[in-house]
């Protein structure tokens, strides 16, 4: 008889993130392999997992088709050396993939009916630019359902500036050098290295190599550089390449498990989740998509805002998540808030993002004992927001010095 669990996300792992296009590192590597790769990678660090014991596989793609078709999660499952007796299935929430295949294995498991599962995504969007494959209906913008601009994300990210005066362009470019900062500080004191899976990779001229880093980072950058960046979104505008995750390829992938199975086969989990929420707002404005879906998975949980001792925001934008922060109260380099950096600096491959927010996440609780909560949250393409909130197993509710 199937009882009600709780869901433990037990280990994350995913490949280094690379530019896309033709002189990013994974131009000649298929989509497929990065998830091959990561799931590889990851099954390899849990050997208390048996194979045979893996319920389903949950892989997100935003564009499915090519070599990010063909029902991800089985594809993949068969060719990371899974049992052909696990299935699989592909999903789509666009920037959400992943965190939406955590949150759909979550139920499976907090149901009774799944032990274990694998969830993930990938993104190779050098191979396929966003949109690309895609036919919008044309009733979005001829019954003016849907404005013509809330299919860029430049735009949507420019109208937060327009909607919140008081968010600066100077406060969105501090924003954005902090993320690079903090995220070349993380790789320094060996914070992600130890969560990625290294991929062999071959150049124009068929020579092999290993990416073993996020290709993207610019440590460098100061004020003065983002002050004198165009803005390609709009004349004057307010976004720029600096204030923005750039286009990324790569895949991520995490293993969940319920209460029985971390007993009965002694695992060690670094999370377990407390709640989860997506709401919907205007696809024009999509980038405050996060602050009420947090509101929902809050509400779930019993808890407010200042219970969540860290946050993983991914930083699609800067003014994104500075709306997020000024909407709760938060300062814009509040210390809880992407320790590590965030997408501007790593990358953002689209429905891959959502697991990499909790791999930090997970990371960080192990480090932080005196912290109970912590939050994943994400906007999300045609107006989403997407909120996890987890609880630190290792909390031991000491004050830290």
């Amino acid at each position: 008889m199937a009882e009600i669990s709780d869901v433990f996300f037990v280990d994350g792992m995913r490949t280094p993130f690379g530019r896309a296009g033709e002189k990013g590192m994974y131009w000649n590597t298929r989509a497929d392999d990065l998830a091959v790769k990561a799931t590889i990678g990851l099954m390899e660090r849990n050997p208390n997992v048996p194979k045979d014991r893996i319920d389903d596989v949950a892989i997100a793609a935003t564009s499915q088709t090519g070599d990010q078709g063909l029902t991800l999660g089985r594809s993949v499952a068969i060719l990371a050396g899974l049992p052909q007796t696990v299935p699989g299935f592909a999903i789509d929430r666009m920037c959400a993939g992943a965190m939406t295949s955590v949150t759909t294995m979550a139920g499976s498991i907090g149901v009774g009916m799944y032990d274990i599962a694998l969830a993930g995504g990938v993104e190779h969007m050098g191979h396929h630019p966003i949109g690309g494959n895609a036919d919008p209906n044309p009733r979005f913008v001829a019954e003016r359902m849907v404005d013509p601009g809330a299919l860029n994300m430049g735009v949507t990210a420019e109208r937060i500036f327009d909607r919140f005066p008081h968010l600066t362009k100077e406060r969105s470019d501090r924003f954005g050098m902090l993320s690079q900062h903090k995220a070349q500080a993380a790789y320094d004191a060996g914070k992600i290295q130890p969560d990625l899976v290294s991929v062999a990779i071959k150049d124009a001229e068929g020579s092999w190599g290993l990416a073993t880093e996020d290709e993207g980072r610019r440590p460098q950058t100061t004020m003065e550089d983002l002050a004198a960046l165009k803005t390609p979104f709009r004349p004057h505008g307010r976004v720029t390449a600096g204030t923005s995750s750039p286009l990324t390829d790569g895949a991520t992938m995490s293993l969940l498990a319920g209460g029985g199975a971390v007993k009965e086969l002694g695992l060690r989990p670094k999370m377990k989740l407390v709640s989860f929420a997506f709401a919907g707002v205007q696809p024009e404005i999509m980038g405050i998509g996060p602050i009420p879906s947090t509101e929902k998975a809050l509400k779930k949980a019993g808890l407010t805002i200042d219970d969540i001792g860290l946050f993983e925001l991914n930083e699609a934008f800067a003014i994104q998540v500075i709306s997020l922060l000024d909407h709760f109260g938060i300062a814009d380099d509040d210390p809880r808030v992407n320790q590590w950096g965030g997408a501007i600096a790593l990358g953002h491959p689209l429905a891959a993002s959502g697991v990499r927010l909790m791999i930090q996440l997970a990371a960080q609780f192990a480090e932080r004992p005196d912290v109970r909560y912590g939050l994943t949250a994400m906007c999300v393409g045609l107006g989403q927001g997407g909120s996890v909130i987890w609880e630190n197993p290792f909390y031991d509710g000491k004050k830290r010095k």
